[in-house]
C-alpha cells in the first residue's frame, strides 16, 4: 500500500515545504508551518472528486443598491474612522500597541451605544470581570447596561452571545486569547486565531450583529497572527500614538463600507479619551514661529486636511559619517531629498548631521511633504526662520521638479481657516481657488524654492541696515 503523501504549508504566506521546519523560508516567520493533506479539495485525486455544484443566478452591475445599515456610536471621531458607524453584520479588527488605549476606546463606545438603547456584549479574555469594572468606573461607564463576560473558549462565547435577544455589538478583547476545542494547539497560535476569527465572523454574518475584534501587534507594528485574518474582516483599524504625547490616532487601513486612510484623533486624559475635532490646532499648539528649520505642512488624511509642523536641524558633524535621524517620516525619502538638494541646488549637506522630526509625534506617509521637508532643511542650514503664515506641500522628483498633489483646494482651505495667508505649492496644481485673499506662490522646481528662501534671507539681513 502506497504511503499517503503530506505537505507542509505556511499559514502566513502559503509557501509549501517538503518537511516541517521551525522557520518559513518564504516569509521568515516562526512556527507557522502546519501539515496538510494535499489530496483534499478540487483536483485531490481518485476517490475524492468534489460533488457537482449548483448554478447561481447572475445579475448585472446596474440596479438598485441599499446603503449598509449602521450603528452610530455618537463618538464623532470613531464614526468618522469607521465610515459613519459600525455596519450591522460586519467584523472590525482593531490593532495597536499594548497600553495605547484600545480597551478604553471600546469601553467608551460600548457605554455610548448602551445609553442609546443598543444591546452590547463585552467579552474580555485578558482581564477579569473586576478589572474591567474598575476601568468602567474610571470612564463613567459603570452605570450603563453593557453586558460583561470573561471567557476565552470560542464555543462558550458563541453559546453565551446566542442566548436571548440578538446583540447589536459584540466586542472580543482580544483574538489572541481565544481557543477552540476543534483546533489542537495552544491559544495565540495561527490555527487557533484563524479558527476563532472564522467562528466570530460566521456569527456576525448569520445574525447581523456587529463584531469588533481586538488584535495584538508585533514589534514591527503589524497585527499579529496570520495575514488572512485581515482579509477575512470587513475593516481594519490601527490605534496609533506615542506614550510621550497625549494624543491618539485611529487610522483606517481597510474598509469595505467606507473610505480608507481616514483618521480619528483623540486626546488621552485621566477620564479616558476625548475627541479632538480640529487636529491641526493640536499639532500646531506649541509652535515657535521664529525658530529656523520649521515648516508647516498641509497634509491630507483620507478626506480630512491636517496641518502639522515639520522640524529640521542641520548641524556640522564631528564624525566621519554624518548622522541622519528621522522621527515621523520615511528615512529613505529624506536621503532622496538630501541627494536632490545637493545634485540640483548645490546645497552641501555631506558634512552636516541632519535631524528631522514631525511635531507632536505625528507620522506622515504621503509624498506631498517633500516640499515642506526641503524648506525646513534649507531654512535650518541658512539659519533663517520661514514665514510664519505660510504652508508648504508638493512632491519632489529626482530631477528636482516639484510635482502637483491631489486635493489642493482642501489643503488651502484648511490653511486659510487657521490663519495662514500664504502657501508654496507646485506650479501645475489643479483646483487652486481663485479670488481669495491668500498669497499662493507656485514653485516650478527645487532650485526655485531655494532661491526664494535665500532671497528672503538677504532681504531680512538688509532690513536692519536700512533702518
Amino acid at each position: 500500500m502506497a504511503k499517503p503523501k503530506t505537505q507542509f504549508v505556511c499559514q502566513n504566506c502559503g509557501t509549501v515545504h517538503n518537511r516541517w521546519a521551525g522557520k518559513c523560508d518564504g516569509c521568515g516567520e516562526w512556527n507557522t508551518i502546519v501539515e496538510e493533506d494535499p489530496m483534499g479539495g478540487i483536483g485531490g485525486g481518485p476517490g475524492r472528486a468534489p460533488k457537482k455544484g449548483r448554478a447561481v443566478a447572475l445579475t448585472t452591475l446596474s440596479g438598485e443598491t441599499e446603503r449598509a445599515p449602521r450603528i452610530h456610536t455618537g463618538i464623532s471621531e470613531l464614526d468618522r474612522a469607521t465610515g459613519g458607524g459600525f455596519v450591522r453584520g460586519s467584523a472590525v479588527l482593531i490593532g495597536g500597541d499594548p497600553g495605547i488605549g484600545k480597551s478604553t476606546l471600546l469601553m467608551q463606545a460600548a457605554a455610548a451605544l448602551s445609553r442609546r438603547g443598543h444591546r452590547i456584549i463585552y467579552v474580555s479574555g485578558e482581564e477579569a470581570v473586576a478589572q474591567v469594572r474598575l476601568r468602567a468606573q474610571r470612564l463613567d461607564a459603570a452605570n450603563t447596561e453593557v453586558l460583561l463576560a470573561a471567557e476565552t473558549n470560542v464555543e462558550d462565547i458563541l453559546a453565551t452571545i446566542s442566548e436571548g435577544k440578538r446583540p447589536d455589538l459584540v466586542i472580543i478583547d482580544s483574538i489572541q486569547t481565544l481557543w477552540s476545542d476543534t483546533a489542537d494547539s495552544a491559544p495565540g497560535t495561527v490555527t487557533q486565531v484563524r479558527t476563532g476569527v472564522q467562528a466570530m465572523i460566521r456569527f456576525a454574518k448569520q445574525t447581523g450583529a456587529a463584531m469588533v475584534l481586538v488584535g495584538h501587534v508585533t514589534k514591527e507594528g503589524q497585527i499579529a497572527g496570520p495575514r488572512v485574518v485581515e482579509h477575512m474582516v470587513d475593516a481594519v483599524l490601527y490605534f496609533e500614538g506615542d506614550r510621550g504625547h497625549h494624543y491618539r490616532i485611529l487610522r483606517t487601513v481597510k474598509n469595505r463600507f467606507g473610505p480608507t486612510d481616514e483618521i480619528g484623533v483623540f486626546e488621552m486624559s485621566d477620564k479616558g479619551l476625548r475627541e479632538v475635532s480640529n487636529p491641526s490646532e493640536l499639532f500646531l499648539g506649541e509652535r515657535n514661529a521664529k525658530a529656523p528649520g520649521a515648516a508647516v505642512f498641509a497634509g491630507m488624511e483620507g478626506t480630512r486636511p491636517v496641518l502639522v509642523e515639520v522640524q529640521a536641524l542641520v548641524a556640522p558633524t564631528s564624525l566621519g559619517t554624518p548622522r541622519r535621524a528621522v522621527v515621523g517620516w520615511d528615512s529613505s525619502r529624506l536621503s532622496m531629498i538630501l541627494a536632490v538638494l545637493e545634485a540640483h541646488c548645490g546645497v552641501r549637506l555631506g558634512q552636516h548631521d541632519v535631524y528631522l522630526n514631525v511635531a507632536g509625534g505625528y507620522r506622515i506617509s504621503e509624498p506631498a511633504a517633500d516640499l515642506a521637508v526641503a524648506s525646513a532643511l534649507v531654512s535650518s542650514l541658512a539659519g533663517l526662520a520661514l514665514p510664519a503664515d505660510c504652508v508648504y506641500f508638493g512632491e519632489i522628483s529626482l530631477s528636482g521638479a516639484v510635482r502637483p498633489v491631489s486635493q489642493t483646494a482642501q489643503r488651502l482651505k484648511e490653511a486659510e481657516k487657521l490663519g495662514f495667508a500664504g502657501a508654496m505649492l507646485p506650479a501645475a496644481s489643479a483646483e487652486v481657488p481663485k479670488g481669495t485673499g491668500g498669497r499662493w506662490t507656485e514653485i516650478d522646481d527645487l532650485p526655485d524654492l531655494v532661491a526664494r528662501i535665500a532671497g528672503s534671507s538677504a532681504r531680512l539681513r538688509q532690513a536692519p541696515e536700512d533702518d
